[in-house]
């Protein structure tokens, strides 16, 4: 399969060996990972994040194997999921350090090209989310507004 903006293809990526079971040496207390999950989540981590501090300092290899269900499951099901996908979340981020760095330097085409690629892709997004309803259906990207949500 070829990349979005570019006319090369994507190399493969790795994939995590199939279990069926938490490994015995990984903390499998059920409650116990729920309530981790709540309080990182309280202290504003994604949930990628969320999963690498459990595996790094809690003993954790798969939330999965051991709740039966993914992170963002966990918390949509306590009211504390983030509003904002984690994936536009971190592409309008990333738009707008671009945005950041047009300013100071206007002449930089290939950064506007990118740029203008990140915001496709936004949008691309934006409208697969309406469509999924994880949007509200009158969301609309825009960099000024990409700003609010981001610095709040």
């Amino acid at each position: 399969m070829a990349r979005m903006h570019t006319r090369r293809k994507g190399q493969s990526g790795s994939k995590k060996p199939y279990r069926a079971e938490p490994p015995g040496w990984s903390n499998t207390n059920k409650e116990e990972i729920e309530t981790l999950i709540l309080q990182l989540a309280n202290q504003e981590k994604s949930t990628s994040e969320i999963g690498m501090i459990l595996r790094d300092r809690h003993g954790v290899p798969d939330v999965t194997l051991v709740t039966g269900k993914k992170i963002l499951t966990t918390l949509k099901e306590k009211n504390a999921a983030p509003k904002i996908p984690e994936d536009i979340r971190n592409l309008m981020s990333k738009a707008l350090e671009l945005k950041k760095h047009l300013d100071r330097n206007p002449k930089d085409v290939h950064n506007k090209r990118s740029f203008n690629n990140m915001e496709s892709k936004i949008r691309r997004l934006g409208k697969y989310y309406r469509r999924e309803g994880v949007l509200p259906a009158d969301w609309k990207y825009s960099i000024q507004r990409a700003e609010m949500l981001i610095s709040r």
